[in-house]
Order: structure tokens, then sequence, then C-alpha cells
């Protein structure tokens, strides 16, 4: 049951798939389908149980899902990032074009196309270009210095200095949408006035990224009004408007149909679904009430399941217990938030109001984590292991072993104990996307100072679960002083680990037991030796100390073939059994066992993906055309498809939506495929988390072999991150499906949860989801910045405000 959009067909017929438990994207022994991570989850359960093979659980149905496209971790060039900004004042003028256009509705609803107008392509009516569109654009939109200096920028301006420097409260983005009648008086849109028919539609929300809606220069208002009636007596200005402005809407509305495929998923046969929705424009939005206050995460700080654990001994209490009913509130702001830092200065220092936390600035200022300095909360750039600056830290991991490759062999790693992630957040220097991960612990915030920084973090412990990635993704997996204990109890950590190392990747390890010699640490060297052994791990270097850091480093390298496991004396670890999925990860238990390293060419893990960059656009070698993609083309046609796809559609995500992109930095696509929205936005200074939905197909581990990142998730349940963590959100035909088993109103609050004041959620979905969530986003006076519908599909872009109930 995939959880991808619904409706028509398409025009590039492209259908949603899943990747089978083996990430090899076989079909399924069964009947061909492929499984969800709950599938996954259900057979590990029973062979728990009955220690006996399974046969995979038919998916309930296959059901017709919409473009689900996934928005993968890509980290750009600042210079990259200049140029592909240089129009976009130019870009930003058309979203305001309609402004007092009797038949634009900036409050959100819905633009219903006179009777005489005609729908056309490219800025052609008839085969004729309007010649006047460029000379018309200039009287709406007036001087092009007044965007790009950032005249009328209010509240959460984009402009560096407010970025930087400005202390000025950005709640003036709060003030509820107004609209401008064709006499120029003002009225209130309200919430939901019009809805968008079958036919297409289009509104713009009139505001410039940063721009405060409802406080319009009277210049601008003669301006709008003037187009107004010009495009009123001619359509053809109208239409060339909108279609410039947003250039390849009909491709993105064009529907794919999705199915399995080939491919498995992370779900089980979905349960009876609830349809509990409540009623439309009646949100009565409360506060949370919780001890975390602005830094509530539900599934990690639910203390009434965490006070009723039976022990802590393998840190249960920092693993996820989500609420029986996701939370419907709001998490309040901390006093005097103000808009991030931009990147890269961020990775240096951030607004101490936005993470008001000092305990770890005094506990580890020495090593040079954070320090507070001011207003700011600033970091150095060091870390336990590398107080001196984490690039020459990195370089002496190079050095040691130069098959390492950063940027080129090693492109993913894994990061386990990640502290405040300077290591992730200087890689990017390297070319290199680290997930790191650290629990929500003493060490309070740590991975909210690392998301504030603009570096990928996620909220995670090592303990009795299963991280929630796919098997043999990683193609490094490092731990400085992580604190994890890998030596105890049959090595389960570690294994799991090994689970998720590529075959020939590497562990690197820079923690004190190797290259300090009192006692303890002696034996728990002596112990990890034994264990590597064992699990036919190769030492390929164990450094001296370095001069500046004073660390020394040990890298051990996974095996690439089965002939040490299988000339083992003792099977300890042992191997898992042939039936173990190695790629079912969501909420399954910690085994102690080892599976087989891929050998048959046409494996995944059987041989090193291509170097970066050139992975990120070649289709996977095991990627099979007897296999059926999640378009319904052979797999390899389907990757390359969705890939030009997202090519040609990025375009009116970068000039169409009024985004200011040069200050998006954390982006996540809440319902990834193969990544191709990624890779279409390689250009830009920003990184993307991709989710696949337990529900959808399988495609994570296609994600991560062309050097993109992502996990797995339930949006039924929150999210293991903290509140004000992204920039933009995006997903594509997934509230359709999402509300069939939750709340709709749950999922929201998770998303204004997650995202930060002035951050952008994009949704593609059927128009009657459109405008529910179109209804409940300005209850909580977000401002609508573009709406879109044809036949039935919509589109919604809008910005989260400062409000709060």
């Amino acid at each position: 049951d995939s959880e991808g959009g619904q409706t028509n067909s398409s025009r590039e017929n492209l259908p949603e798939r899943a990747t089978k438990g083996d990430s090899n994207l076989s079909p399924d022994k069964d009947d061909g389908n492929l499984n969800t991570q709950e599938n996954k989850k259900t057979e590990e359960s029973k062979l728990d149980e009955s220690k006996k093979d399974t046969k995979q659980l038919d998916s309930e149905s296959r059901e017709r899902n919409n473009n689900g496209e996934n928005l993968g971790g890509l980290g750009g060039s600042e210079e990259n990032s200049d140029d592909k900004m240089s129009n976009l004042g130019e870009n930003n003028k058309k979203v305001v074009s309609n402004k007092n256009d009797e038949k634009s509705d900036s409050g959100g609803g819905e633009r219903r196309p006179d009777k005489n107008s005609s729908e056309t392509n490219g800025g052609q009516i008839n085969g004729k270009v309007d010649e006047n569109h460029n000379k018309e654009s200039n009287k709406i939109y007036g001087d092009k210095k007044d965007l790009e200096g950032g005249k009328n920028l209010g509240g959460l301006g984009s402009s560096e200095e407010n970025l930087d420097d400005k202390t000025s409260d950005p709640r003036e983005s709060n003030k509820k949408a107004v609209s401008i009648d064709k006499n120029g008086e003002k009225y209130d849109s309200g919430v939901g006035e019009k809805r968008p028919d079958e036919k297409s539609s289009e509104t713009y929300g009139g505001k410039v990224d940063g721009q405060v809606e409802g406080k319009f220069d009277q210049n601008d208002k003669k301006k709008s009004n003037k187009s107004s009636g010009e495009a009123k007596d001619n359509p053809q200005v109208e239409s060339q408007n909108v279609n410039e402005a947003f250039p390849s809407a009909s491709e993105l509305l064009s529907e794919r149909i999705t199915r399995n495929g080939s491919f498995s998923t992370q779900a089980a046969v979905s349960k009876n679904e609830k349809k509990d929705r409540l009623p439309s424009n009646k949100y009565n939005w409360k506060l949370c009430n919780s001890t975390a206050g602005p830094d509530f995460i539900p599934c990690l700080d639910n203390w009434e399941a965490i006070k009723h654990l039976r022990t802590n001994k393998h840190y249960e209490h920092r693993e996820r217990h989500c609420p029986e009913e996701p939370p419907t509130c709001l998490v309040p702001l901390p006093e005097g938030y103000k808009r991030p830092i931009k990147w890269p200065k961020s990775r240096e220092r951030i607004w101490y109001s936005n993470v008001p936390h000092a305990q770890l600035a005094q506990i580890k200022g020495h090593q040079n984590w954070v320090k507070l300095t001011g207003e700011y909360l600033t970091f150095p750039g060091g870390g336990t292991q590398f107080k001196h600056g984490a690039l020459h830290y990195i370089d002496f991991i190079e050095e040691s072993m130069p098959d390492i490759a950063w940027g080129k062999r090693s492109r993913v790693i894994l990061d386990v104990g990640c502290g405040v992630a300077s290591f992730g957040g200087f890689l990017f220097d390297r070319n290199v996307l680290a997930m790191s991960l650290a629990p929500k612990d003493e060490h309070e915030a740590q991975v909210q100072f690392a998301l504030e920084r603009g570096i990928p973090a996620v909220s995670a412990v090592m303990g009795t679960k299963k991280l929630p990635y796919p098997g043999r993704v990683f193609d490094i997996v490092h731990c400085a002083r992580c604190r994890v204990p890998w030596h105890i109890e049959g090595g389960k950590l570690l294994l799991e680990l090994n689970r998720l190392l590529r075959p020939g990747g590497f562990f690197v390890w820079s923690a004190f037991p190797v290259y300090q010699k009192i006692p303890e640490d002696v034996e728990i060297w002596k112990a990890m030796v034994e264990l590597t052994k064992a699990m036919c791990w190769e030492l390929v270097n164990k450094t001296s100390k370095d001069a500046i850091n004073r660390v020394a480093v040990a890298i051990f390298k996974k095996p690439t073939s089965n002939d040490c496991y299988n000339g083992r004396l003792k099977q300890e670890p042992p191997l898992c059994p042939e039936n173990d999925d190695p790629n079912a990860a969501w909420n399954v238990s910690l085994k102690t066992c080892m599976h087989k390293i891929p050998v048959d060419a046409s494996e995944r893990g059987s041989k090193w993906p291509e170097k970066w960059p050139e992975r990120l656009e070649k289709s996977p070698y095991w990627l099979l055309s007897s296999h059926v993609g999640v378009y319904g083309k052979a797999a390899p046609e389907d990757f390359v498809a969705d890939y030009e796809h997202w090519k040609r559609g990025i375009k009116s995500y970068l000039n169409g939506m009024g985004i200011n992109w040069s200050s998006i930095r954390n982006v996540m696509d809440m319902k990834a495929v193969y990544g191709g929205f990624a890779a279409a936005l390689k250009g830009l200074n920003l990184w993307v988390m991709n989710v696949i939905p337990i529900r959808s197909p399988d495609t994570l581990p296609i994600i991560y072999e062309r050097g993109l990142f992502g996990m797995y998730h339930d949006w039924c349940e929150s999210f293991s991150t903290y509140p004000r963590s992204y920039d933009l959100l995006h997903a594509d035909h997934l509230f359709s499906k999402v509300k069939k088993r939750c709340k709709l109103v749950s999922v929201v609050a998770e998303v204004d949860r997650i995202l930060r004041p002035g951050g952008k959620l994009i949704v593609r979905d059927n128009v009657d989801t459109i405008n529910e969530l179109e209804d409940m986003v300005m209850s909580m006076e977000w401002e609508v910045l573009k709406t879109y519908s044809k036949n039935k599909e919509g589109l919604l872009c809008v910005q989260k405000s400062m409000w709060r109930p």
C-alpha cells in the first residue's frame, strides 16, 4: 500500500516503486510485488516467533501513486548558488503579477478562469506569442532594484543585514493575508472562500520571500491596478504572466501512476484506516503543554511511556516511544526567536535566542565544541577528538588511508555520536554528506545545534532497535569519542554497523581505547581486536598520535567476499539466516548476526558505486531491465525518466514560487522516490533529507547508491528531529494517503513543528487535499505564496508565520 498519489494517469506514465527486502529489487517470490518496511517488520517478527521461513506478505493493494519524487541531500558551492540566483529578482516579480486582478484572491482562494480565457502553454495563444509581455511586466512590477535591494521587506526579510545583525521582531509576517479588489479597496481574503474548479486556476500570495503581505507600497497598488485592467482586457497578457512565472506547472501536475513494481516496502498491510477528520475551517489550535517546552519531540519526550519502562540498561529511555494519538498542538517558540543565520556563516555561529542552551558550552567549551559569545553561540570547528579543527582531522584520516578518497570514493557516511556535528559540517568542504546522529541526552540540544547550523543530523540512539536505514548503504561509518560500548554483548551494536556498511567500506574509530594505555582502555582495545577479527573486518591502519590534535585513529575494512566467513573455525558471530532481510529496519530489534556478502554481479553490494559525482546521474548497476520500476517502466528506464522529469520540473520550483533559494539550507522531501528532485537541485548550496514512508516502495537504497541520503519514517508519528529544523518541506502526493490512516490535522501540526518560521511548504496533491491543507495552514496564519490547479490536481506553496495560539 504505497504512500503516493492517486487519480488519473500521467502523460509520462511514470508509476511509483518499491524495493523488496533485498535492495537488488528482485521480484517477490509469491507475486512479484514489493514490500514495505512494515511488511519487513512483520516478517521479522514472525521469524523471531516461529524461527521458520515466512512467505512475503502480499501488499493490500497496488495503489496508484502520484509523482512521489524526493529531494536528496546535496552540498553545493556558494558560487553556484549565487549564479543560480542571479535572476531571482525578475522571477519574484512575476509572483505578484495579479495582485489586484479581480480574478485573484491573495488569501489563497483559487482564481476561477474567465469563460473566454485560454489556457496557454509557454505564453502562446493560437501559436502567437505576446510580444508586449516584457513591457507589461515592467509596468506591473516596477523597478527591479526595489525587490533585489530588499525594499519593503518586513519581519523575516532575507537580507544579510536582517539575518546577522538586526534583532527586529519578525512577527510582522504574521499579519493576516489581505487582498485588494479591483477598486483598490482592501478586504479580508478569509479562509478557503474560493475553491478551484476542475479547470486550471492559479493564485499568488503576492509576496516575494520575506515581504509582508498587507503592507503594499502605494505605487505598487497603482501599477497592480493598471495591470489588472490590462490583463482583464487582454487574457493573453494574463496567461503569459502565469506560464512564464510557473513554466513547468503542467509537467509537475501531470499524474504519474505509481506501483510497487519490483521493490519491497517498509510497511505491513494497513489496518482499518481511520478517516477521522475535523470539520473544515474549525481548527482550535493550542500550545503544547510539555515539560520540553520549545524543544518538544513527541516520540522522544513521552514521559508517560518512559516512566513505565522495565529497564534503561540499553538506553531504552532514549528510543522512540510515540503517543497512541499524535499531538495536534503547536510547539511554542523560544522567546526572542530570530530568523536563522544563513549558511555558511551559520556553521560558525547561531543565535543564542534560537537555541537558548548554555550548559553544553560550559561542559564542552574547552573542547571547542561550542562557546557562548554575546548573543551568539559560536563553534570553533572542534570536537572532543579534534579540538584544533575538524578539517585537519578529516585530512588526517584520508592521509592514514588514501583509499578513503573523500568526495570521490567516499560520499555518504554515518557519524555516530556526532556531538554538534562539526565533523559533518566541514565534510561539505570535501563533497561528503554525513548522516550525523546523537541521542537527546544530557548533552542538551546537541542535534538542535547542528540543525540550526545548517548541518544534517537526527536524534537517535544505538539501543535495542535497528537504525532506520537500509543495509549496505554507508561508504564509511565514523565514531570519534561516541561513548558506544561496541565490544559488549557479542558485539550487537557493532554488528548493526556491519549491516549498514557497504562491503569494502571503512569503520573509522578514534576513541580513547585506540591510543590510551590506561588499563580500562587497553582491555577495550583488546576486546575490539578480537571482535572485529571474528567479524572478518581487517585492521588496515592504526596510526600514531596526530601532532596537532594528539589523537590516533584505527581504520577497519569490511570484507568484499565470503571467504573469511566460510573459513572461520568458530561461527561467532553467526551468519544471519538466508531469509533474514538486511533492509528491514523500521522498529525492528537488533540481531547478533551478520549477513553474507552479495557476490552475484547483479546484486547490490557486489560492487562499489560509481565515484562521485558520476554516481548521481547513473542508474545503479543492480537496477535490471527485468525489474519493474515504480512508474511501471523497466527499472533503469524508470530511473532515467524520473531524473529527466525533475530536471524539467525544477525550473518551476526555482523561478515560479517566490522563494529566495539562497536562504534555503535544510530541506526535507517527505515522500521520496528515486532522488531525482534532489539530483536536480545539485547546483544549490543545500542538503535534503529524503524520507521514504514505510508504506511506500522501498527505493531508499537507490537514493544512497546515487550519493544522496535519507531514512524511513511513518508520518502518523513525529519525526526524530527538534522543532524548527527545516527551511523547506516538499510533499508530493503524501497527505492524501496519510490522512486515510491518521488525522491530517496531526500531520499538519508535525509539519508546523519541524518547519522554521518563515519556512516554506510545497505540496502537490489532489485538489480536495490541497483545499483542506490550505484551510488548515491559513488558520495558523501562514501565508499562501502560490496555488495552482488543473484537472483535479493541485500545487500549494505556503510560508509559515511566527503566529502561535
